[in-house]
């Protein structure tokens, strides 16, 4: 029975990473139209949360027509917040390229999230992933080389997938870190999050601006899709340095073998 369930995980990796595949082809699509890779998050101000109320459009919203999924993309109200009735109703529909099927979860949420920092700090302008919030990234603006920039992960996410914010952004902190798994098992139970206190250069933010990084459900860490399209599972115990250096796209840091 071991055996049988190994060789069953194997096939919903391979799934998982198809899926990766995918997004990473719509994205070069988008870029290829586009001259530029979506906004990770559109909003008026930040930083970002899931607080129900601003507009919020995330890069998966706006990736909907380079994934096969036009009718969905013109059914989006971009007049209206993300959290409006008539958006909500696009959001209960979600595409399967959006869940990974090692994932127990049934909803309507993503399996993936796009990489917005190298480190955990919130989701705001200026950071240096390559979705993040009213970004404008282009290609060439990742000059640590597509090979070495994380673009897209993996992650439990408990949140719907049309919103930029942490269930659809994630930095390169950790890989399965127990904070972050303790948050989503915590959320996914109905239960309260006690997070240990978020602090950020010695100061002390408040608990809703935490983004955590990537998770997954798979043995040994968590698959990625890197900006030049290639797609790759990165162990768990990857030195952090050298996660924290993948999530950066302009770090000029040599990055040892991953």
């Amino acid at each position: 029975m071991p055996a049988v369930h190994e060789v069953r995980e194997v096939a919903r990796r391979a799934s998982c990473q198809n899926n990766l595949l995918q997004l990473g082809m719509g994205l070069h699509s988008y870029h290829h139209t586009h001259n530029v890779l979506p906004p990770g998050c559109v909003n008026s101000t930040g930083p970002v949360f899931d607080d129900g109320t601003s507009y919020n459009f995330g890069w998966i919203a706006q990736l909907l027509p380079y994934i096969d999924e036009r009718t969905a993309y013109r059914k989006l109200d971009f007049q209206q917040s993300v959290y409006s009735n008539r958006n909500l109703a696009v959001g209960s529909v979600r595409p399967n390229i959006l869940l990974c099927p090692s994932s127990v979860v049934s909803r309507p949420m993503t399996s993936y999230a796009g990489c917005h920092h190298g480190t955990e700090t919130p989701i705001d302008v200026d950071r240096n992933g390559v979705l993040f919030l009213n970004s404008s990234v282009r290609f060439r603006d990742i000059t640590d080389g597509r090979r070495h920039t994380i673009m897209i992960g993996e992650t439990l996410s408990g949140f719907p997938f049309l919103p930029g914010t942490r269930g659809t952004l994630r930095n390169a902190s950790f890989i399965n870190g127990q904070k972050d798994k303790q948050a989503y098992w915590s959320s996914r139970f109905g239960e309260p999050q006690e997070l240990e206190p978020y602090i950020v250069n010695g100061r002390q933010l408040d608990v809703k601006y935490y983004v955590g990084g990537f998770l997954s459900f798979h043995n040994w860490g968590a698959n990625f899709c890197f900006a030049d399209g290639s797609v790759e599972l990165l162990s768990s115990s990857i030195d952090q340095r050298v996660l924290h250096n993948l999530g950066n796209r302009m770090d000029g840091n040599l990055i040892e073998n991953f």
